[in-house]
């Protein structure tokens, strides 16, 4: 709540506060009529005809397109589930001794592979359920109960040394879907579900994307969305749908190409301008339902966006907690959105 408080004006010091309220009528020294002054009548109604200064219509709405969107709210825990304390400092401990690996240049055949969306995944020791995968589609399901953990692709789905519109001169997008088919188990306080996002390598196989270093993911239990952001996340959308089908994707910009609404970089420590900007766009059966600057909101009370601005490898990754059954398409044929829609 809001509380307005309105001071009054106070005496200058040495006056007599009273005399701000003094009534007494100012004696002016007898004078001589003028004989050319005009009758009061005269003066009202000349008052009356002279033009009068526009007034200002405070009801006016002022035209704010061009202004970026209002700071997303945030949370410090969330209402649907939240993990351990022990495993957050866990992972905090490993991001902090374990330094992002250096982006490294595929061979050939991996980038081609990769182009076509044929991914692997590749599954952390805390994942006790069933996948499968081929030609870049993997379904799968975790039991009820099931800890938090992670299923990545085997390659990155972008690569700082190729995909940098640094060294491309154009921009890259990286994408694919989710399906939730089904969740299972769950208590008052634990809502089992899912979250799609990327990861840079190394990341705690035990931790959701989003909720540590050089990474980023958006949440099925509630649709918050996270950027290395171990609290409770930031409003975004609405829980997902047994049956909805979610996409996210980013796309990488040259400062030249910047889209409206969306945050250059800022510049590096010699001062020069040769960074880019990121966008994160979020689907919904297809259709584009939100999206974000990456550098938006960045304060020293956010976390660090290290590891997430084009110059590191990134990896698709999607984090499980409790009973989810899904299917996961890497393949552009398959998906419900169309590049063309960027």
């Amino acid at each position: 709540m809001l509380f307005l408080c309105c001071n009054r004006t106070k005496a200058k010091q040495g006056d007599d506060a009273t005399s701000q309220f003094d009534t007494k009528p100012e004696v002016f020294p007898h004078s001589s009529p003028d004989k050319t002054a005009q009758p009061l009548s005269t003066k009202l109604a000349a008052t009356m005809d002279a033009p009068s200064t526009p007034i200002h219509n405070w009801e006016d709405i002022p035209d704010n397109t061009d202004l970026p969107p209002p700071p997303a709210h945030a949370y410090l825990y969330s209402n649907t589930g939240n993990a351990s304390e022990e495993d957050a400092e866990r992972a905090h401990d490993f991001c902090d001794n374990t330094p992002l690996v250096q982006p490294r240049a595929p061979s050939p055949a991996v980038y081609q592979a990769v182009q076509e969306g044929n991914h692997h995944p590749t599954k952390a020791a805390e994942y006790s359920g069933s996948l499968f995968s081929k030609n870049g589609r993997w379904r799968g399901e975790t039991p009820s109960g099931n800890r938090d953990c992670i299923v990545w692709t085997n390659a990155p789905m972008y690569f700082a040394k190729n995909d940098s519109p640094l060294v491309t001169e154009r921009r890259k997008t990286i994408y694919f879907e989710v399906k939730l088919m089904g969740l299972t188990g769950g208590t008052p306080t634990q809502t089992p579900g899912f979250s799609i996002g990327y990861i840079a390598q190394p990341y705690p196989t035990w931790r959701s994307p989003g909720w540590e270093r050089g990474s980023l993911g958006v949440f099925s239990d509630d649709g918050c969305r996270f950027v290395n952001d171990s609290f409770g996340g930031k409003e975004f959308t609405t829980e997902f749908q047994i049956g909805e089908t979610v996409g996210l994707g980013m796309t990488f910009y040259r400062v030249g190409e910047t889209p409206p609404q969306t945050a250059p970089r800022p510049p590096n420590i010699d001062g020069t301008m040769d960074s880019f900007a990121v966008k994160v766009f979020f689907t919904r059966d297809g259709k584009v339902a939100g999206s974000w600057d990456l550098h938006e909101e960045i304060d020293e009370d956010q976390g660090s966006i290290h590891g997430l601005e084009g110059d590191f490898d990134l990896h698709g990754a999607i984090g499980f907690f409790g009973g989810v059954e899904f299917q996961a398409c890497f393949d552009p044929s398959g998906w419900l959105w169309s590049p063309s829609d960027i």
